[in-house]
């Protein structure tokens, strides 16, 4: 089937403003979206910008807009965004950040954010000999947030990083869980430290955005909300 693809475009270099140029595309159902944007790249327009590295939903590189919603290319199908043939699909970058060029966002701030929790294990204690044990119950609790590939499409799915430049976002927050609620992990009032605050947990409104984003599938409302249960604990 053929399909039209639609791309939001923007070059600084020659554009006043983003415009959206569309495309006809030879496709099957079990292509992915980013094989789309392959085939543009590589016989139709060369001067496509998009970001893509492992194309198995691993590195979380191609995170942008599908059909208005923040998804990985790589991880989605075109069965799953289509009906048939001569439909259109839309590409757009991930909104709330400043766009480089064409579906390239400027993700300067996004890991800014990122390295302010402290996203590495924190502990003084002298090593062991072999290794930091942890049961398989104490593992369970930061097992979902472990499946995060940073992405940002929770991040950039969420109303408040679009009203606040300066909100940490889930992404770096559900990492401060993961590392807080990790129990070989020393680092929990120095990270806590850094989420307890109007800029961090507090400006997440539960709005659930984050959890349908996600394309691991991950809780991120119900972690953030424990971290919130263990910052406000820690100053009792």
């Amino acid at each position: 089937m053929k399909l039209t693809v639609k791309i939001k475009r923007y070059n600084p270099e020659k554009d006043t403003a983003p415009h959206w140029q569309s495309y006809e595309v030879p496709a099957e159902p079990l292509d992915s979206a980013l094989a789309l944007l392959l085939h543009i790249k590589w016989h139709i327009d060369g001067t496509l910008t998009f970001r893509k590295s492992c194309a198995h939903g691993i590195c979380g590189s191609d995170a942008m807009q599908i059909n208005g919603e923040n998804k990985l290319a790589c991880s989605i199908l075109v069965q799953d965004i289509v009906k048939g043939d001569g439909d259109t699909i839309t590409f757009a970058p991930l909104p709330g950040s400043p766009v480089i060029k064409d579906l390239v966002i400027d993700q300067t701030r996004f890991f800014e954010k990122y390295r302010a929790v402290m996203p590495w294990l924190i502990n003084n204690t002298p090593p062991p000999e072999k290794e930091r044990i942890q049961s398989p119950e104490d593992f369970d609790l930061i097992e979902d947030a472990t499946k995060c590939i940073m992405c940002g499409a929770c991040t950039h799915s969420c109303p408040s990083t679009w009203a606040d430049p300066d909100y940490l976002g889930p992404a770096a927050m559900l990492k401060a869980y993961r590392y807080t609620l990790d129990t070989r992990d020393e680092g929990s009032d120095e990270r806590l430290g850094v989420v307890d605050s109007k800029e961090g947990l507090w400006k997440c409104y539960t709005i659930f955005n984050c959890v349908q984003a996600c394309p691991k599938e991950i809780d991120i409302t119900r972690w953030l909300s424990a971290l919130k249960r263990k910052s406000v604990t820690a100053r009792l």
